[in-house]
């Protein structure tokens, strides 16, 4: 039996370049299943994205999805692109060992928290307080470059990292940015952390967390968590989520124990 893939519609071509189109997946001209590629929205032409591979449940089990999942990555490079990713649901368990047999490599996954009422206390000693505008441009400053050394240590080219770091960081008012809520963490008196939360949509999220270097080991960042949850529930938010990059144990450690749990995995793979 021959697995192919047969187009459902015209290449979709927008006018900043993106490419987008949808296939059956087909045995012996007969529909199984279904895959959506496109160019990535934020690392662009030179980055494909699975954004969706189903395979009906009837013909699952025969390697229907990992041939749609080759066949896609073939015209991923006909696109002339140099890499593919794939974001695979935490429930998903059989999508994701199916990447990772084909050679998608974890770079980060997504976590949530569901919110009770009652906000958290922060420790005795801890008090958080708003960001200055004069401790915003330095801190800005150093989360760009962070951030995009986050995606350059996984794969990412630098031009494209620093693209994608800059685009992130769009803060038109700074401080003052609608649904964004910038804080600084003092202990006894002393700045220890600081965090970036967006309260956009029916959750929370939190964007950036960060325990300044002298004061790391010492358990302010889990009282910057307890802060973004005491923040969003304040903020009428009842799920909280956040991104960590694979690799920082110290933090997946920290979110593991405080209740968080996986949504989502990102995944890529160099095309050669």
């Amino acid at each position: 039996m021959t697995t192919t893939l047969r187009p459902t519609e015209p290449l979709q071509r927008s006018a900043d370049g993106a490419l987008s189109r949808r296939f059956q997946v087909c045995v012996n001209s007969r529909p199984v299943g279904a895959v959506h590629l496109s160019t990535h929205p934020d690392f662009g032409p030179a980055v494909a994205r699975i954004d969706d591979l189903r395979v009906e449940e009837t013909d699952r089990g025969r390697g229907r999805g990992a041939v749609a999942a080759l066949a896609a990555e073939e015209v991923a490079r006909g696109w002339g692109c140099r890499r593919i990713e794939i974001r695979v649901p935490a429930e998903a368990a059989a999508a994701l060992r199916l990447a990772h047999a084909l050679g998608y490599v974890h770079r980060n996954r997504g976590m949530e928290k569901p919110l009770g009422t009652a906000a958290p206390r922060l420790p005795h000693g801890s008090r958080a307080r708003p960001m200055t505008e004069a401790e915003f441009g330095p801190w800005r400053r150093r989360g760009v470059v962070e951030y995009a050394r986050e995606w350059i240590d996984r794969g990412v080219p630098e031009e494209e990292a620093w693209a994608k770091s800059r685009r992130d960081d769009q803060l038109p008012r700074g401080v003052a940015t609608e649904d964004m809520l910038f804080s600084v963490l003092e202990h006894e008196g002393s700045r220890v952390g600081t965090l970036w939360m967006s309260f956009a949509g029916d959750k929370a999220f939190v964007f950036d967390v960060q325990t300044d270097e002298p004061f790391r080991g010492r358990g302010h960042g889990r009282t910057l968590m307890l802060l973004a949850e005491a923040q969003s529930i304040a903020a009428g938010k009842p799920v909280i989520g956040l991104n960590v990059f694979e690799g920082n144990t110290p933090a997946e450690r920290l979110y593991d124990s405080l209740g968080y749990v996986p949504v989502g995995y990102s995944l890529y793979k160099q095309l050669l």
